[in-house]
């Protein structure tokens, strides 16, 4: 047995209250090494005075899935007095060892202090986000480029809706008034949830470089219109979240030019990370920013008159607009401390308030329950579209793609994550796959059946396209004849699917054939085992049925039809097939 790859630590991904009764416990071993593994263990103060002993109970653990490298176990346990003492026992082909926290033993150590504690299942300690957000299908509006409902309010040089290529200073003029005229066509589609980028006053098309962050951007409307908006949604049963630029301003914030104005004398100057005066932009800024763009100075989130006021504006508002969710962007160069009193602050006011940061790595700190509910899950982003858009990763590596980074988080994180394949950020997904619709339609169904929240990026419904910013920002189409039917009756119907079967649970790969680029993959939902064979392939192939579901019956949930599939499946180029087995 391969000592040095077997691995658990109390606490974090390993070992977490699930809820106010369960607690889940993981085991990482190297790759196919372990047989079985079974959990050993009691309470630290259950000692069995008549027979003189510290008794063990076990349970079996399951393999949750496996990497290129390694095999992750995985069990509920619910200890009757909220404390635990454990160890693992590990058995391969030729020994069987029990770890502990003092290490290997070839017998359980007869001493409760020898092994794994979970102290106590506090309910505060809990990793707690809003339960609505399970259910919930995003929809991505970047404002400026989704509908001119006022023209009247058109910023200056605005061009005509779509009558050219987007510019990274281009204007089409979106408004507010233009997405409460077209929220029919959301709530048609199935949409529960707008994700908005910035709406605050900004220079720029994209606001992300805040010149007030109490202000609405005239060229979207007023604050009575934006309350118009949320009202509207909120009557439709679509929740709102909102964009939180807080890393960083713009260039005229009022407190940065006041830095340009008055210098080492400005009250403001510690505001911001200056690091010598005068203030300079060129040849590169003598100041922090993001990346290095000197129109947007990078804010000292550990002074306090900075933290009092981004947290009045987060207040602001959620008090005044009743709104769902935060968006943090760039939230992890932002301080942890801020972000703890972020949460305290905002789920003060909204216990059930969403709070999502943008971040592109592993975010484990940032999930611990005492900062973010959820971050855009990228890393799902990338494996599906290296997998079935680019065909860059094999089947296999794709499932270990997709297994390594569910088993980097709880799965009451997972349940929650923020699932996308793009966004104002990224790229358009029909571009990614070269115009291949079958693709974008087979990536989808991966990303629906994924646990996690799914967000659709606006346009992506009707097959638009576009490469990376600007292209991927281009005015949304409104006229019937220009849009993919097809595609939106597609997209409305997967997520009927979703809501159908909520698909919170981990995937287990079952099959993967490289060559083939084929793959199948298990959902376990209430209503029984659902079986995903995906075709990411441009030949036509036969997918073979688990051996435990050959000659089962079972029911092809996309067509509605019932099936006794005796060997494989028969899949198109770029197809899917979905059977549910009771």
């Amino acid at each position: 047995m391969n000592k040095e790859a077997i691995y658990h630590r109390p606490k974090n991904e390993y070992a977490y209250a699930y809820n106010e009764k369960t607690l889940h416990i993981r085991l990482r071993t190297k790759k196919h090494d372990v047989k079985t593994v079974d959990l050993l263990f009691a309470d630290p103060f259950d000692f069995n005075v008549e027979k003189q002993k510290w008794e063990l109970a076990e349970i079996p653990i399951k393999k949750h899935g496996s990497d290129e490298l390694y095999d992750y176990w995985l069990c509920e346990v619910s200890p009757p007095f909220r404390r635990l003492r454990y160890g693992f026992r590990l058995t391969d082909a030729t020994e069987t060892l029990i770890l502990t926290e003092k290490g290997f033993f070839s017998d359980p150590p007869s001493d409760s202090g020898f092994y794994f504690a979970f102290p106590f299942l506090n309910h505060i300690d809990i990793f707690q986000a809003p339960s609505w957000v399970k259910d919930t299908i995003w929809y991505q509006i970047f404002p400026e480029r989704f509908a001119n409902g006022d023209a009247s309010i058109n910023p200056n040089n605005t061009l005509e809706w779509g009558s050219s290529k987007p510019t990274s200073s281009s204007f089409f003029g979106g408004d507010f008034q233009g997405i409460i005229e077209h929220l029919d066509h959301l709530v048609d589609l199935g949409i529960s949830g707008i994700y908005f980028t910035p709406i605050f006053l900004a220079p720029s098309n994209h606001k992300y470089d805040t010149v007030d962050y109490m202000e609405i951007d005239p060229q979207f409307g007023d604050k009575e219109t934006f309350k118009k908006l949320v009202d509207a949604c909120h009557e439709k049963g679509i929740k709102v979240m909102l964009d939180a630029v807080f890393n960083h301003s713009g260039f005229y914030f009022e407190p940065f030019q006041d830095v340009l104005e008055h210098g080492e004398q400005s009250k403001y100057r510690d505001w911001f990370h200056i690091h010598s005066f005068p203030v300079q932009t060129k040849p590169r800024a003598n100041y922090d920013t993001f990346a290095f763009v000197p129109q947007m100075p990078k804010l000292n989130t550990e002074h306090p008159e900075v933290k009092e006021y981004l947290l009045r504006v987060a207040a602001y508002w959620i008090e005044e607009f009743n709104i769902d969710g935060w968006r943090l962007d760039v939230a992890n160069e932002v301080d942890h401390a801020f972000w703890r009193e972020f949460r305290k602050a905002v789920k003060a006011i909204k216990p059930d308030l969403y709070i999502l940061g943008e971040i592109w790595h592993d975010a484990l700190p940032w999930l611990q329950g005492d900062q973010f509910d959820a971050v855009m899950n990228y890393p799902f982003t990338t494996a599906i579209t290296e997998y079935i858009a680019k065909e860059n990763l094999t089947a296999t590596q794709f499932s270990h793609h997709i297994t390594k980074v569910i088993n980097q988080y709880p799965n009451n994180v997972n349940e929650v994550a923020f699932n996308l394949l793009g966004s104002h950020d990224t790229a358009r997904i029909l571009t990614l796959s070269g115009g291949n619709k079958n693709k974008v339609k087979l990536q989808k169904v991966v990303q629906f059946s994924l646990p996690g929240t799914p967000c659709i990026y606006y346009g992506d419904e009707i097959g638009m396209s576009g490469e990376t910013d600007p292209g991927c920002r281009e005015c949304m189409i409104w006229e019937k004849d220009r849009q993919d039917g097809d595609m939106f009756h597609f997209v409305k119907k997967l997520i009927s699917l979703r809501k159908t079967y909520r698909f919170t649970e981990s995937p287990m790969f079952l099959y993967t054939n490289d060559e083939e680029n084929s793959i199948v993959y298990r959902q376990q939902v209430k209503q029984g085992d659902i079986l995903f064979f995906l075709n990411a392939s441009a030949n036509q192939q036969k997918i073979p049925v688990p051996l435990d579901y050959q000659e089962k019956q079972g029911e092809d949930i996309w067509n509605n039809a019932t099936v006794s599939p005796s060997g494989v499946i028969d899949a198109l180029p770029y197809s899917f097939t979905c059977i549910k087995y009771s």
